[in-house]
């Protein structure tokens, strides 16, 4: 019998699959990727200690692989299918989003891999949101909407099939492999004609333009797939230079010499030429733009906390939307108060740290001297170091921000924050993974590698 592909693997030759489709449906995409690659490299090559550490952590190799993606579902039967596709590619729900609370119909979760080595492998993940009826008020176009979704199938025959064989077997063979990833593609692939009338069409797009994005298509084509760059504000200088027009400011943080969290910039959506049912009607869509991240640190609760109250008090503040002339300058003088030093993040517990031995012959040494294992000294005399877990997740209203620029810019429904967790999981068919909890077992495990390491060495030492 064929051994199985692993899932890493399989994930792998899906992102491969999706950025090959992406580039030859939307050709900026490529510019985008060029654009990244050359920003990448100047920053390395400028920043010898950054490679070191991005070198020594073992995620160099992601630069060039790392993408997010992001759809938009229709129904809980979609979005519970997605789950089981998802899983064979090693990739699990994690966090839950609210979106509603910025204007947006949609809650959503992330799909990425959750253990440390699958995250440095390949971390592909898809911002996956799944559509609020509910909140469409006019009660018969809510209807009309369910109804057409319940119609369509976004899945191949051959993809549920052979999602339905890892799940019977525990895995698939190599060509099985192959003939998964081609399948899966299918459902992110573009298609210009509508599912609905033009006349349709243009009560969803009343609605909201996202409503008449996932409701009038066959599938929830790919809207974005996003390269991560350790210099946005160098990439957001640099793609009106290259005739992508670019949003008007970088959603997240300011710039910072130690950078959190994630921060995200883009350029518009396409205008897309469609063809409607019911006498062939043409008309024009925007849905899928070109999108660029920098990763920084995970918080931890407290430290996100900091933040969120630090953003908070930048959007209260009068005329201070992310569209303001001067927010930059305002976000940048109230993050002034959250510490831009690694050591003092760790020592005031603001974000999460990977502990690793930095002087092999100390650690041993210090261990086989009967010194009881103590981290703080280990850290203090430089036996031990720490580097920053870097953020995997996304920030709702960072997401929020990027959906309004490639909506058209004026979209401003005002729907009241609308949290529904429990009925987004009941849709999805399983919990979703708390993100930090996932940093922290990340954190111990690393502190709890170097204590079992020192107690090996302690008895090794005292024979």
């Amino acid at each position: 019998m064929s051994s199985f592909v692993s899932p890493d693997q399989i994930r792998d030759r899906f992102s491969q699959s999706m950025s090959a489709m992406y580039k030859t449906e939307v050709p900026q995409y490529g510019a985008l990727l060029e654009l990244v690659a050359q920003i990448n490299q100047a920053t390395l090559d400028a920043q010898p200690v950054l490679r070191q550490s991005l070198t020594e952590a073992g995620e160099l190799h992601r630069l060039d692989v790392e993408r997010h993606g992001a759809i938009r579902l229709g129904t809980p039967e979609e979005l519970a299918t997605m789950r089981r596709i998802f899983r064979v590619m090693g990739m699990f729900p994690v966090g839950y989003y609210d979106l509603s609370v910025a204007g947006v119909p949609v809650h959503a979760t992330a799909f990425r891999p959750v253990s440390d080595e699958a995250l440095r492998l390949n971390p592909f993940r898809v911002f996956t949101s799944l559509l609020r009826l509910e909140l469409i008020a006019d009660a018969g176009l809510r209807e009309q909407a369910r109804d057409i979704l319940a119609k369509r199938r976004i899945f191949t025959d051959e993809a549920l099939a052979l999602t339905a064989r890892f799940e019977s077997d525990g895995g698939l063979t190599d060509a099985q492999a192959d003939a998964f990833v081609r399948e899966v593609t299918e459902t992110f692939r573009w298609h210009s004609e509508a599912t609905v009338s033009l006349d349709t069409y243009r009560q969803l797009h009343a609605a909201h333009r996202l409503v008449a994005d996932v409701v009038s298509f066959k599938g929830p084509h790919i809207n974005h797939l996003t390269p991560r760059t350790l210099d946005i504000d160098a990439a957001q200088a640099e793609m009106p230079r290259r005739g992508l027009a670019a949003k008007d400011v970088v959603e997240g943080p300011p710039r910072r010499r130690h950078p959190i969290l994630l921060r995200q910039t883009s350029f518009k959506a396409l205008e897309e030429t469609i063809v409607f049912t019911q006498g062939g009607d043409a008309g024009s869509h925007t849905a899928r733009f070109g999108e660029i991240e920098q990763r920084g640190m995970a918080l931890t609760r407290k430290g996100r906390a900091l933040y969120d109250q630090l953003l908070a008090q930048v959007r209260s503040m009068e005329g201070a939307g992310s569209a303001a002339a001067d927010y930059g300058q305002r976000l940048a003088a109230a993050f002034a108060d959250f510490p831009d030093e690694p050591e003092v993040l760790l020592d005031q517990a603001l974000a999460f740290f990977r502990h690793h031995v930095a002087d092999e012959a100390g650690f041993a040494a210090r261990a086989a001297s009967g010194t009881p294992f103590d981290l703080a000294a280990l850290r203090r005399d430089g036996i031990v170091g720490a580097r920053p877990i870097v953020y995997e997740d996304f920030l709702p209203v960072s997401a929020a921000g990027i959906f309004q620029s490639n909506l058209g810019g004026e979209e401003q429904k005002s729907y009241a924050a609308n949290a529904a967790q429990a009925a987004f999981e009941q849709a999805l068919g399983a919990p979703v993974a708390d993100e930090i909890a996932l940093y922290e077992a990340s954190q111990a495990a690393s502190v709890e590698a170097l204590r079992v390491r020192y107690a090996e060495l302690a008895g090794a030492g005292a024979r």
